[in-house]
């Protein structure tokens, strides 16, 4: 890139930083007075009308300053070269605050609470993929000589719990042998394997007790064939009426937007696009391919241990966002997620 190219990106890095922090179009005279740009007010004036012919700023109002676009956004999210990292004060607070979740579900509630409080927007997390946990361990508990607990839990933290009604009464010693047949079908397979193992000791269970392992058996396939990753928890949509001046009301304003954070589905999508843990995507305005989100920008990540991704997390706002905060946040996040449910 020329130096000329080098010197429009630092006029197009400080109308960014700037519009962000003071939400206010800026002009050329108070990017001479803010910023060290080493020019003259004209040359700044002359790389703004280039960066506004190629689509990078706009002007939203006549004879006022300048704003990004969400091709301005792009380019300077992709040319962030080093995210500031947290500080390690920051990083034990977050992994203080995860650590001490008490299960999955007070985990993943934590942690949107505490990404929507660093970044001051949206926070997002996705349960953990149920096809691909791993069975950790089997339970099966007597809750009356005729119903049972089958109690199923995953190596992402998730318990699963069913209730089995059988057509008789079994015994200790039945009830034991049951216990000790489907743990060592299920013990350490992927939930789509272990699901195939079940269905198999129904066809293999001995006589005497057929008729109750093909009980438990329907209920366990039900349940870990059982779609797991469309379980969403939010946090911080009160974040968006900070910025409800962001929303273009001919676009339906902030409305749309909770409208559209209400559809998991939509949200699933946008998630999708997530595929590892440790890269970071952001979509910006149009990008999320969404109606009711061209306003905004979706930053995630996705979460897992051992090189498997379990989930994604991020936060949804405006564009006008702070995006290397942003990122370095959803990254830090995701990452302890992942550490502590690894170590459950």
């Amino acid at each position: 890139m020329s130096s000329t190219d080098d010197r429009r990106f630092e006029v197009l890095r400080a109308i960014v930083t700037d519009y962000v922090s003071t939400q206010e179009p800026i002009g050329s005279k108070a990017l001479v007075d803010r910023h060290h740009l080493g020019v003259s007010s004209a040359t700044v004036r002359n790389d703004m009308a280039v960066l506004e012919a190629e689509g990078y700023i706009a002007q939203p109002h006549t004879s006022s300053g300048r704003i990004p676009t969400d091709k301005g956004y792009r380019l300077f999210v992709d040319r962030i070269s080093e995210v500031k990292p947290l500080s390690k004060a920051e990083r034990r607070a977050i992994l203080s605050v995860l650590d001490s979740g008490v299960d999955l579900d007070d985990v993943l509630r934590r942690s949107v609470r505490l990404l929507a409080q660093l970044t001051r927007q949206v926070a997002i997390i996705q349960y953990p993929v149920l096809s691909l946990a791993t069975v950790r361990h089997l339970e099966l508990v007597s809750l009356a000589p005729s119903r049972l607990l089958a109690v199923v839990i995953t190596d992402s933290g998730r318990v699963e719990q069913r209730m089995v009604t059988l057509a008789r009464d079994i015994t200790d010693n039945e009830l034991a042998s049951l216990r000790d047949m489907f743990a060592a079908a299920l013990h350490g397979k992927r939930l789509e394997e272990a699901s195939a193992a079940v269905a198999e000791l129904a066809n293999t269970a001995p006589y005497d007790i057929g008729d109750v392992v093909i009980r438990v058996a329907t209920v366990l396939v039900e349940t870990l064939v059982e779609r797991g990753d469309d379980r969403l928890v939010l946090g911080g949509t009160s974040n968006l009426a900070r910025s409800a001046a962001d929303f273009a009301p001919e676009a339906g304003g902030m409305d749309t937007v909770l409208e559209a954070l209400e559809e998991q589905v939509v949200v699933l999508k946008l998630l999708a696009t997530t595929q590892r843990s440790g890269m970071v995507t952001v979509q910006i305005g149009e990008e999320t391919q969404t109606e009711n989100l061209r306003g905004t920008s979706v930053v995630s990540t996705g979460y897992g241990a051992s090189g498997t991704v379990l989930g994604s997390v991020g936060v949804v706002g405006p564009t006008r966002m702070d995006y290397p905060g942003t990122i370095a946040s959803v990254a830090a996040v995701a990452k302890y997620v992942g550490e502590v449910l690894a170590e459950r």
